[in-house]
Protein backbone atom coordinates (compact mmCIF):
# COMPACT_ATOMS: atom_id res chain seq x y z
CA UNK A 1 0.00 0.00 0.00
CA UNK A 2 2.76 2.47 0.69
CA UNK A 3 3.96 2.05 -2.85
CA UNK A 4 0.76 2.53 -4.23
CA UNK A 5 0.55 6.47 -2.49
CA UNK A 6 3.92 7.06 -3.30
CA UNK A 7 3.85 10.69 -5.35
CA UNK A 8 5.28 9.28 -8.78
CA UNK A 9 3.29 5.99 -9.25
CA UNK A 10 0.58 7.20 -10.96
CA UNK A 11 3.09 9.05 -13.59
CA UNK A 12 4.95 6.46 -14.07
CA UNK A 13 1.81 3.59 -15.13
CA UNK A 14 1.17 6.77 -17.40
CA UNK A 15 4.31 7.11 -19.10
CA UNK A 16 4.22 3.55 -19.05
CA UNK A 17 1.08 3.37 -21.16
CA UNK A 18 1.75 6.60 -23.52
CA UNK A 19 5.57 5.04 -24.21
CA UNK A 20 4.03 1.95 -25.36
CA UNK A 21 1.13 3.30 -27.06
CA UNK A 22 3.04 5.70 -29.68
CA UNK A 23 5.76 2.37 -29.98
CA UNK A 24 2.31 1.03 -31.61
CA UNK A 25 0.88 3.88 -33.69
CA UNK A 26 4.06 5.47 -34.72
CA UNK A 27 6.87 3.25 -36.24
CA UNK A 28 9.57 6.70 -36.17
CA UNK A 29 9.36 6.30 -32.54
CA UNK A 30 10.90 3.11 -32.17
CA UNK A 31 14.05 4.81 -32.93
CA UNK A 32 17.16 5.02 -31.08
CA UNK A 33 17.80 8.58 -32.41
CA UNK A 34 13.85 9.43 -31.21
CA UNK A 35 14.34 8.22 -27.84
CA UNK A 36 17.19 10.61 -27.54
CA UNK A 37 15.70 13.51 -29.11
CA UNK A 38 12.71 12.52 -26.73
CA UNK A 39 15.02 12.82 -23.64
CA UNK A 40 16.61 16.17 -25.02
CA UNK A 41 12.79 17.82 -25.27
CA UNK A 42 11.94 16.39 -21.82
CA UNK A 43 14.99 17.84 -20.37
CA UNK A 44 14.93 21.34 -21.49
CA UNK A 45 11.70 21.12 -19.70
CA UNK A 46 12.54 19.18 -16.65
CA UNK A 47 15.44 21.20 -15.63
CA UNK A 48 13.10 24.09 -14.45
CA UNK A 49 10.29 21.82 -13.48
CA UNK A 50 12.20 19.80 -10.85
CA UNK A 51 12.74 23.84 -9.18
CA UNK A 52 9.06 24.46 -9.92
CA UNK A 53 7.78 21.29 -8.56
CA UNK A 54 9.92 21.93 -5.63
CA UNK A 55 8.44 25.35 -5.29
CA UNK A 56 4.68 23.88 -5.49
CA UNK A 57 5.76 21.09 -3.02
CA UNK A 58 6.75 24.03 -0.99
CA UNK A 59 3.44 25.87 -1.38
CA UNK A 60 3.97 28.10 -3.93
CA UNK A 61 4.24 29.15 -7.75
CA UNK A 62 5.98 31.08 -10.18
CA UNK A 63 4.68 32.18 -13.63
CA UNK A 64 7.75 33.76 -14.06
CA UNK A 65 9.45 30.74 -14.69
CA UNK A 66 9.08 30.48 -18.81
CA UNK A 67 10.10 34.06 -19.54
CA UNK A 68 12.98 34.37 -16.82
CA UNK A 69 14.71 31.68 -19.39
CA UNK A 70 14.38 34.27 -22.22
CA UNK A 71 15.52 36.64 -20.03
CA UNK A 72 18.84 34.86 -18.82
CA UNK A 73 19.94 34.42 -22.26
CA UNK A 74 18.90 37.80 -23.54
CA UNK A 75 20.86 39.94 -20.80
CA UNK A 76 24.32 37.26 -21.35
CA UNK A 77 24.13 38.42 -25.19
CA UNK A 78 22.79 41.71 -25.64
CA UNK A 79 25.01 43.01 -22.86
CA UNK A 80 27.85 41.10 -24.47
CA UNK A 81 27.26 42.41 -28.12
CA UNK A 82 26.80 46.15 -26.81
CA UNK A 83 29.75 46.86 -24.69
CA UNK A 84 32.44 44.05 -26.51
CA UNK A 85 33.15 42.05 -23.40
CA UNK A 86 33.72 38.15 -22.83
CA UNK A 87 30.88 36.00 -22.63
CA UNK A 88 31.40 35.03 -19.61
CA UNK A 89 31.01 38.10 -18.26
CA UNK A 90 27.59 38.04 -19.03
CA UNK A 91 27.24 35.08 -18.24
CA UNK A 92 27.88 36.18 -14.46
CA UNK A 93 26.22 39.29 -15.07
CA UNK A 94 23.03 37.13 -16.25
CA UNK A 95 22.63 34.78 -13.05
CA UNK A 96 23.26 37.45 -10.74
CA UNK A 97 19.89 39.18 -12.70
CA UNK A 98 18.15 36.25 -12.26
CA UNK A 99 18.93 35.35 -8.85
CA UNK A 100 17.66 39.22 -8.04
CA UNK A 101 14.55 38.10 -9.46
CA UNK A 102 14.26 35.17 -7.43
CA UNK A 103 15.10 36.80 -4.47
CA UNK A 104 12.44 39.59 -5.44
CA UNK A 105 9.76 37.09 -6.07
CA UNK A 106 9.98 35.42 -3.24
CA UNK A 107 10.86 38.22 -0.33
CA UNK A 108 7.71 40.02 -1.82
CA UNK A 109 5.60 36.96 -1.36
CA UNK A 110 7.04 36.48 2.38
CA UNK A 111 7.03 39.85 3.10
CA UNK A 112 3.52 41.54 1.80
CA UNK A 113 1.59 38.03 2.27
CA UNK A 114 0.16 38.54 -1.39
CA UNK A 115 -0.45 35.05 -3.05
CA UNK A 116 2.80 34.15 -5.20
CA UNK A 117 0.07 33.32 -8.14
CA UNK A 118 -0.23 37.38 -8.31
CA UNK A 119 3.59 38.45 -7.57
CA UNK A 120 4.79 36.12 -9.75
CA UNK A 121 2.25 37.04 -12.65
CA UNK A 122 3.29 40.48 -12.08
CA UNK A 123 6.55 39.66 -12.75
CA UNK A 124 5.94 37.36 -15.81
CA UNK A 125 4.27 40.45 -17.47
CA UNK A 126 7.34 43.27 -16.53
CA UNK A 127 9.82 40.57 -17.86
CA UNK A 128 7.70 39.56 -21.07
CA UNK A 129 7.98 43.57 -21.82
CA UNK A 130 11.30 44.05 -21.32
CA UNK A 131 12.49 41.44 -23.12
CA UNK A 132 11.05 42.65 -25.93
CA UNK A 133 11.44 46.83 -25.42
CA UNK A 134 14.83 46.22 -24.05
CA UNK A 135 16.05 43.37 -27.13
CA UNK A 136 14.44 46.26 -29.99
CA UNK A 137 15.89 49.32 -27.98
CA UNK A 138 19.38 47.62 -28.62
CA UNK A 139 19.60 45.53 -32.02
CA UNK A 140 16.48 47.26 -33.55
CA UNK A 141 14.74 43.88 -33.81
CA UNK A 142 13.25 41.24 -31.30
CA UNK A 143 15.70 38.65 -31.65
CA UNK A 144 19.09 38.87 -30.33
CA UNK A 145 22.23 38.97 -32.04
CA UNK A 146 24.62 36.25 -33.20
CA UNK A 147 27.22 35.30 -30.44
CA UNK A 148 29.05 32.83 -31.81
CA UNK A 149 31.64 35.23 -32.49
CA UNK A 150 32.24 36.36 -29.12
CA UNK A 151 35.45 35.33 -26.71
CA UNK A 152 34.36 32.95 -24.21
CA UNK A 153 31.55 31.31 -26.39
CA UNK A 154 32.99 27.83 -27.18
CA UNK A 155 33.84 27.61 -23.22
CA UNK A 156 30.55 27.87 -21.97
CA UNK A 157 29.49 26.46 -25.53
CA UNK A 158 31.46 23.16 -23.81
CA UNK A 159 29.31 23.82 -20.81
CA UNK A 160 25.72 24.65 -21.25
CA UNK A 161 25.34 22.97 -25.07
CA UNK A 162 27.68 20.04 -25.52
CA UNK A 163 26.67 16.91 -27.18
CA UNK A 164 28.40 13.36 -27.03
CA UNK A 165 27.61 9.97 -29.18
CA UNK A 166 26.74 7.21 -28.17
CA UNK A 167 26.62 4.31 -30.94
CA UNK A 168 25.39 5.84 -33.68
CA UNK A 169 22.78 8.44 -31.47
CA UNK A 170 24.04 12.20 -30.49
CA UNK A 171 23.39 12.87 -26.94
CA UNK A 172 22.96 16.70 -25.81
CA UNK A 173 24.61 17.25 -22.40
CA UNK A 174 21.27 18.72 -20.79
CA UNK A 175 19.52 15.11 -20.74
CA UNK A 176 23.18 14.38 -17.98
CA UNK A 177 22.48 17.53 -16.52
CA UNK A 178 18.62 17.01 -16.09
CA UNK A 179 19.07 13.65 -13.91
CA UNK A 180 22.13 15.28 -11.83
CA UNK A 181 19.77 18.17 -10.75
CA UNK A 182 16.93 15.43 -9.89
CA UNK A 183 19.37 13.17 -8.13
CA UNK A 184 20.26 16.13 -6.13
CA UNK A 185 16.55 17.40 -5.53
CA UNK A 186 16.09 13.49 -4.62
CA UNK A 187 18.86 14.11 -1.69
CA UNK A 188 17.73 17.50 -0.97
CA UNK A 189 13.73 16.11 -0.41
CA UNK A 190 14.74 13.11 0.78
CA UNK A 191 17.81 13.19 3.24
CA UNK A 192 18.53 16.51 3.95
CA UNK A 193 16.93 19.09 7.18
CA UNK A 194 15.77 21.38 4.14
CA UNK A 195 13.99 18.50 2.37
CA UNK A 196 11.62 18.33 5.75
CA UNK A 197 11.87 22.21 5.87
CA UNK A 198 9.85 22.19 2.27
CA UNK A 199 7.73 19.65 3.09
CA UNK A 200 7.05 21.33 6.54
CA UNK A 201 6.10 24.53 5.02
CA UNK A 202 4.35 23.54 2.40
CA UNK A 203 1.92 21.05 4.09
CA UNK A 204 1.48 23.64 6.67
CA UNK A 205 3.51 27.16 7.17
CA UNK A 206 2.04 28.39 10.88
CA UNK A 207 2.86 24.85 12.30
CA UNK A 208 6.30 24.71 10.61
CA UNK A 209 7.01 28.26 12.30
CA UNK A 210 5.67 27.38 15.65
CA UNK A 211 8.49 24.69 15.45
CA UNK A 212 11.08 26.71 14.07
CA UNK A 213 11.07 26.50 10.66
CA UNK A 214 12.66 29.21 8.91
CA UNK A 215 9.53 29.86 6.32
CA UNK A 216 11.05 32.90 4.79
CA UNK A 217 14.16 31.77 4.55
CA UNK A 218 13.07 28.63 2.65
CA UNK A 219 10.83 29.48 0.34
CA UNK A 220 13.04 32.12 -0.94
CA UNK A 221 15.54 29.48 -1.36
CA UNK A 222 13.22 28.22 -3.08
CA UNK A 223 12.38 30.96 -5.59
CA UNK A 224 16.28 31.77 -6.28
CA UNK A 225 16.49 27.68 -7.22
CA UNK A 226 13.51 28.34 -9.81
CA UNK A 227 15.67 31.27 -11.06
CA UNK A 228 19.04 29.31 -11.13
CA UNK A 229 17.54 26.27 -13.12
CA UNK A 230 15.67 28.99 -15.48
CA UNK A 231 19.89 30.67 -15.82
CA UNK A 232 20.87 27.58 -16.79
CA UNK A 233 18.29 26.44 -19.10
CA UNK A 234 18.40 30.23 -20.62
CA UNK A 235 22.47 29.79 -21.24
CA UNK A 236 21.84 26.59 -22.99
CA UNK A 237 19.08 27.69 -25.39
CA UNK A 238 22.03 30.81 -26.15
CA UNK A 239 25.07 28.81 -26.85
CA UNK A 240 23.04 26.60 -28.72
CA UNK A 241 20.97 28.75 -31.23
CA UNK A 242 23.66 32.02 -31.11
CA UNK A 243 20.48 33.76 -30.85
CA UNK A 244 17.08 33.90 -29.11
CA UNK A 245 13.82 35.28 -29.79
CA UNK A 246 12.52 38.17 -27.63
CA UNK A 247 9.31 37.11 -27.42
CA UNK A 248 10.21 33.18 -26.46
CA UNK A 249 9.24 31.31 -23.15
CA UNK A 250 5.78 32.99 -22.72
CA UNK A 251 3.68 29.70 -21.89
CA UNK A 252 6.71 27.56 -20.68
CA UNK A 253 5.32 27.80 -17.08
CA UNK A 254 2.28 26.07 -17.73
CA UNK A 255 4.29 23.76 -18.75
CA UNK A 256 6.35 22.98 -16.07
CA UNK A 257 3.25 23.24 -13.42
CA UNK A 258 1.73 19.78 -15.91
CA UNK A 259 4.45 18.19 -15.07
CA UNK A 260 4.85 19.08 -11.24
CA UNK A 261 1.41 18.07 -11.38
CA UNK A 262 1.21 15.09 -13.84
CA UNK A 263 4.25 13.81 -11.77
CA UNK A 264 2.15 13.61 -8.34
CA UNK A 265 2.82 17.00 -7.06
CA UNK A 266 -0.52 18.61 -5.32
CA UNK A 267 -1.57 22.02 -5.95
CA UNK A 268 -1.98 22.16 -2.28
CA UNK A 269 1.71 21.77 -1.36
CA UNK A 270 3.46 19.49 0.87
CA UNK A 271 3.30 16.57 -1.43
CA UNK A 272 5.55 15.56 -4.06
CA UNK A 273 9.14 14.50 -5.33
CA UNK A 274 11.99 15.04 -8.09
CA UNK A 275 11.27 11.71 -9.55
CA UNK A 276 7.58 12.41 -10.04
CA UNK A 277 8.31 15.67 -12.06
CA UNK A 278 11.36 14.06 -14.23
CA UNK A 279 8.59 11.59 -15.05
CA UNK A 280 5.71 13.90 -15.76
CA UNK A 281 8.09 16.04 -18.18
CA UNK A 282 9.12 13.04 -19.70
CA UNK A 283 5.28 12.38 -20.45
CA UNK A 284 5.65 15.64 -22.09
CA UNK A 285 8.57 15.10 -24.25
CA UNK A 286 6.84 11.65 -25.08
CA UNK A 287 3.54 13.40 -26.17
CA UNK A 288 5.06 16.50 -27.68
CA UNK A 289 7.05 14.28 -30.32
CA UNK A 290 5.21 11.01 -30.28
CA UNK A 291 2.28 12.76 -32.05
CA UNK A 292 4.39 14.36 -34.83
CA UNK A 293 6.27 10.86 -35.06
CA UNK A 294 2.45 9.37 -35.70
CA UNK A 295 1.83 11.95 -38.42
CA UNK A 296 -0.86 13.86 -36.52
CA UNK A 297 -1.80 17.36 -36.35
CA UNK A 298 0.22 18.91 -33.78
CA UNK A 299 -2.15 21.04 -32.51
CA UNK A 300 -3.88 17.98 -30.89
CA UNK A 301 -0.77 18.27 -28.00
CA UNK A 302 -2.82 21.27 -26.54
CA UNK A 303 -5.58 19.04 -26.01
CA UNK A 304 -3.32 16.33 -24.80
CA UNK A 305 -1.92 18.32 -21.92
CA UNK A 306 -5.38 19.61 -20.52
CA UNK A 307 -6.93 16.52 -20.16
CA UNK A 308 -3.11 15.15 -18.72
CA UNK A 309 -3.79 17.77 -16.36
CA UNK A 310 -7.16 16.75 -15.21
CA UNK A 311 -6.69 13.12 -15.15
CA UNK A 312 -3.38 14.00 -13.05
CA UNK A 313 -5.45 16.23 -10.63
CA UNK A 314 -8.11 13.23 -9.61
CA UNK A 315 -5.38 10.93 -9.52
CA UNK A 316 -3.15 13.26 -6.97
CA UNK A 317 -6.72 13.57 -5.16
CA UNK A 318 -7.39 9.90 -4.85
CA UNK A 319 -3.84 9.24 -4.21
CA UNK A 320 -3.58 11.99 -1.23
CA UNK A 321 -6.65 10.17 0.43
CA UNK A 322 -5.18 6.54 0.51
CA UNK A 323 -1.98 8.42 2.09
CA UNK A 324 -3.91 10.08 4.72
CA UNK A 325 -6.11 6.76 5.60
CA UNK A 326 -2.87 5.24 5.88
CA UNK A 327 -1.18 7.87 7.81
CA UNK A 328 -4.75 7.80 10.58
CA UNK A 329 -4.36 3.97 10.81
Amino acid sequence: MRRAVRPEVGALVAAAVIFVFFLAVAPAFRSADAFVTVLYQSSTIGIVAVGVGMLMIGGEFDLSAGVIVTSAGLVNSMFCWYFGINLWVGAILSLLFCLGVGFLNGYLVMRTGIPSFLITLGTFFVLQGANLGVTKLVTGSVSSTDVSRIDGYDSLGAIFASSFEIGTVVVWGTVVWWILFVAVATWILRRTRGGNWIYAVGGAADSARAVGVPVVRTKIGLFLAVSFLGWFVGMHNLYRFNTLQAGGGVGNEFLYIIAAVVGGTLLTGGFGNALGVAIGAFIFGMTSLGIVYAGWDPNWFRAFLGVMLLLAVLVNLYVRRLATREARA
